[in-house]
């Protein structure tokens, strides 16, 4: 009888992010401990879920993008009924969940909710949080009673009236236009000039129900991840992200035109203002799991950005260049998280 712990590994989802999604639960797949863990790859997208290796074999990263194109023809499916599944006539259950998606539904509380109301534990924060620190908008409004600093903003709703005149007025020029759900950057335009704020907008909402205008803080762009460990917050190196682009966008991140120094090259003062001020975050919203916290250092200040709760774990992702910088083996840090999964 085999007494290992059955683990779900969940990526995919319904975001502009799936493909990132599947890179990054297959770069996750190579370090969780088979001897101590029988893993399971669910792909989930258009309301379909599907365990890929139902045999607990390997599964290819061809294979498993290949049910993002058409997900009927990879795995068999999940019964949602109590997050099992039958192979040879046996039915099996999931101990654990470890979920990898970016974007809904993996991302935004929903299948937190889920996990939450089966009883099984997951990896990441709980519904409410991750609900919360999805949207940029109502994050940066929770934050707010914290005395985080933060850039300036217009909310916007799809069908809902406003002014351009007003905006630049309020923010000035540039501005970051972005949907407050969205991650990856897509979606995200830097808007020099007011006549291409309206464009800028639209694009938003093609896709999305709420934009935000942000005035542009000028400074230096650092992010760094955090996350518990036996009880204890361990804070990742900060990393400083420097790309010839307008912003860290798509292609910087996941193309490579981007230069991501790990450690920061920057005074010890602001690189202990920015893991305090992550602490202070991931405790004050009720974090759990592996969060990474995006920043601008404006002269002494720091202004947070955003909040990921769900960060990318692919080959050129940030937080795995940070464990690498800490000289934390891969393998370790991802068994460190699910062991920590309660």
């Amino acid at each position: 009888m085999d007494n290992r712990k059955k683990i779900a590994l969940i990526y995919g989802g319904d975001s502009s992010e799936s493909e990132v999604s599947v890179n990054s639960g297959k770069n996750v797949a190579l370090c969780i401990d088979k001897e101590k863990y029988l893993l399971y790859e669910v792909l989930l997208k258009q309301g379909s879920w599907r365990v890929l290796n139902p045999d607990g074999g390997e599964v290819e990263l061809e294979y498993a993008m290949q049910g993002l194109r058409d997900i009927a023809s990879v795995g068999v499916e999940v019964d949602k009924t109590d997050f099992s599944f039958v192979h040879n006539g046996e039915k099996v259950k999931f101990d654990l969940a470890f979920i990898m998606i970016h974007g809904t539904p993996g991302e935004d509380g929903l299948l937190q909710g889920y996990f939450e109301m089966l009883g099984i534990p997951h990896n990441t924060c709980s519904a409410f949080v991750a609900s919360l620190t999805f949207d940029k908008h109502s994050c940066k409004r929770f934050l707010d009673f914290a005395g985080i600093k933060l850039a300036k903003d217009v909310f916007l709703r799809r069908g809902s009236s406003y002014s351009l005149d007003k905006i630049t007025e309020q923010l000035g020029l540039p501005v970051f236009v972005k949907p407050t759900n969205g991650g990856s950057s897509f979606g995200v335009t830097k808007v020099k000039r007011k006549e291409d704020l309206q464009a800028a907008i639209e694009l938003v909402f093609k896709e999305y129900d709420s934009a935000l205008v942000e005035e542009c803080i000028v400074g230096r762009e650092v992010t760094n991840g955090i996350y518990m460990k036996s009880g204890e917050l361990v804070k990742l190196p900060v990393t400083e992200i420097v790309t010839e682009r307008e912003f860290f966008d798509y292609q910087a991140k996941y193309l490579g035109e981007s230069n991501e120094i790990c450690p920061a090259n920057i005074p010890d003062r602001l690189r202990e203002k920015i893991t305090s001020t992550s602490e202070l975050i991931y405790n004050y919203m009720g974090c759990k799991g592996l969060v990474r916290m995006d920043y601008i250092i404006s002269g002494e200040d720091i202004y947070f950005l955003e909040m990921n709760a769900v960060p990318g774990m692919t080959a050129m992702s940030l937080i795995p260049g940070q464990v690498r910088a800490a000289g934390i083996p891969m393998e370790e840090f991802i068994n460190t998280l699910i062991e920590e999964i309660k």
